[in-house]
This record gives C-alpha cells, structure tokens and sequence, in this order.
C-alpha cells in the first residue's frame, strides 16, 4: 500500500467520499449525488472540528477509500478518550486490496497518537463480511448498539 495516501478530505472530494458512501446495499437507498448542499454542510461542521477526522485514501490522483475518526474525550476509563471509526469505505475497484486494512491501521495509530485508550466501532448487522473483517484486525463483538431514529 505504499503507493496510498491518507489524508484530511478538503471539500472538493466531498462528491468522491458521498459516491463511495452510496455504493453499498445501504448506501443506495439512503444517499444522493443530485444535491451535494446537506453533505458540504456537513462537511463544514466535521472540518471546523479538532476531534473529528475525515480522511481520504488516494492512489494516483484518485480517491479509493474513506473513514471519518472522531476523538471522544469521557470520564470512564479513568478519564480517557476513545477513538470512534465510521463510515469506512473502499471504492468498488480497490476493494480486497489491502486498503481496508491499511486504513483502520491508520485510525488506530492516530487514536493512539492523540492519547485514546480504545478505538471502537459499529457495523450494521447485514454487513457480514465487514464483521469478518473487523474480526480479522482483532476488534471483538462485544457490545450490542441501539440507534433511534429521529427523522
């Protein structure tokens, strides 16, 4: 993977990660290329702030993978910070090259960096193969989650 770059996304690639965001059984009936505006605004708040990361994987000039780290400081754990990956994409051409692994390598080092003592994740129950992944990096199942929607 030494020829991928991982870094901050800038507003130009927004329309680059929403596409990437959108090209899964989920992603497809819940996102949109037609109006851009929610997702640059979006983009706004999550790059005006020092504990969110949204970050790009490039090769060649391309986007090929994505994930957003957010640095969640708390009182439990003695007062420690954890790590939090979300939405961690890989373009349909790259996927099974490494890159997946190469970008949660890249979250955790950076949680580890900005003193986190856990990197945690969640994984929609249909996504079965992204289990075995995570399975595969070392995380463990050892939560159920809850989500309410609100709108």
């Amino acid at each position: 993977m030494n020829d991928v770059v991982i870094r901050r996304a800038t507003s130009a690639d927004v329309a680059g990660i929403v596409a990437m965001i959108a090209d899964d059984q989920l992603g497809a009936t819940r996102e949109s290329l037609d109006d851009l505006t929610p997702y640059l605004d979006a983009f706004e708040r999550i790059d005006t702030d020092p504990n969110q990361l949204l970050m790009v994987a490039e090769r060649n000039d391309e986007l090929v993978g994505t994930l957003q780290l957010t640095i969640i400081p708390g009182l439990s754990r003695r007062g420690s910070s954890r790590g939090l990956i979300e939405a961690v994409r890989v373009a349909a051409p790259a996927r099974g090259s490494g890159l997946g692994t190469t970008l949660i390598q890249w979250a955790i080092e950076e949680s580890r960096t900005r003193g986190c003592t856990l990197v945690q994740l969640t994984s929609d129950k249909s996504r079965t193969a992204a289990h075995r992944f995570y399975d595969r990096l070392g995380f463990l199942n050892t939560h159920e989650g809850f989500k309410l929607k609100l709108t």
